[in-house]
């Protein structure tokens, strides 16, 4: 497996006009705050997105961001399968917001929390509350380890079934004048 090539948030700034940017966060999160003029494109609906994809990159260079830049680079690595290039900003989007860089937050959006941090909240709940449920009636404690064994399958296969649950709880969901995803899709095919 190769890395995918990275810009560091002052690289991708100085050459922003040239690139076609591609967030791979769940539509809430993006709504939350994301670099001017990206599309959006969840890391789970990448292969459904790849003809709009490949048109996009032959007209301009694809950079993809995320919160922090593993999202990104995991999307990179999908496009590249697909024999599409992409460039992944290195830090996300926390890390351009950090480094000055302007952020685009709709009107009435509040900023979420990024989806490893809900993960990480509510598999350490899950398994604190199995933990301490096991101690009133002893089978409880398989909650602890159900959760363990999926977060090991989740580490093996570079997946996350809870992610995939937790993007649909309604502060995951995008605002209703949020672009839909089949009108991204023909945005960047033209």
């Amino acid at each position: 497996m190769t890395t995918p090539a990275s810009l560091t948030s002052s690289q991708a700034s100085a050459r922003y006009a040239e690139f076609t940017v591609i967030d791979v966060r769940t539509p809430g999160e993006y709504a939350g705050g994301h670099l001017p003029g990206a599309h959006n494109i969840p890391l789970d609906r990448l292969h459904e997105a790849a003809g709009a994809l490949k048109d996009a990159s032959a007209l301009a260079p694809l950079l993809v961001v995320c919160a922090s830049g593993n999202r990104s680079a995991k999307a990179c690595t999908q496009l590249s399968g697909l024999g599409i290039e992409a460039t992944t900003l290195e830090g996300g989007t926390s890390g351009w917001a950090a480094a000055g860089h302007p952020v685009e937050r709709p009107a009435g959006a509040r900023s979420g929390w990024p989806m490893d941090r809900q993960v990480r909240l509510a598999a350490g709940s899950l398994v604190v509350v199995g933990f301490l449920a096991g101690f009133a009636w002893q089978p409880a404690h398989w909650l602890s380890g159900a959760v363990g064994a999926g977060l090991v399958f989740s580490g093996v296969t570079n997946t996350c079934g809870m992610a995939a649950i937790l993007a649909k709880l309604p502060h995951n969901r995008p605002p209703r004048n949020t672009v839909s995803f089949q009108d991204t899709l023909t945005r960047l095919a033209s």
